[in-house]
């Protein structure tokens, strides 16, 4: 859940939380493990934060991924890939060598989301728009029939 924008200085922060309605739209989540230290709402039964390392623990049951933005966000995707059974949020770079490894050649479907997202600062309120337009990427069928039936605006693509 955590969204790090690296170098972003002006907003002074570097810490973004996916808004809740889009949780909503996607269902029960089992693990988040790029969870905020403190968060004004669950996005998961479980999560990790920066302390807990994420990425050192087992994975298990559906996992909602919204991970530190920049040069890491390929590793988190290789773990999404791994686990097989978990949704990603990231920008949608689509020409980029990342979202050619690790999502067109390996996601089951992907979640195009009208407009920028509006993503909200650790208080829980409203933050500014995303600096480019998002995508969530669906591992696992489940996953993939979730994002086909969620009543977010945007476009579903099956891959």
């Amino acid at each position: 859940m955590n969204v790090k924008f690296e170098g972003n200085t002006a907003t002074g922060t570097d810490v973004w939380l996916t808004p809740p309605y889009i949780i909503e739209a996607l269902g029960e989540f089992d693990l988040d493990p790029c969870s905020p230290i403190n968060r004004p709402w669950d996005t998961a039964k479980k999560h990790y934060n920066v302390f807990d390392d994420g990425l050192a623990h087992q994975w298990e049951g559906r996992v909602w991924c919204n991970p530190p933005y920049g040069k890491h966000t390929k590793i988190w995707l290789d773990r999404c890939v791994e686990h097989g059974n978990a949704m990603v949020l990231i920008f949608a770079r689509t020409e980029t060598k990342m979202f050619f490894d690790h999502i067109w050649n390996k996601a089951s479907a992907v979640f195009f989301i009208k407009g920028r997202i509006k993503f909200c600062k650790v208080d829980g309120s409203v933050g500014q728009s995303a600096g480019a337009p998002s995508v969530i990427v669906a591992y696992g069928d489940n996953n993939a029939q979730a994002l086909q039936s969620c009543t977010l605006p945007g476009k579903y693509i099956r891959l």
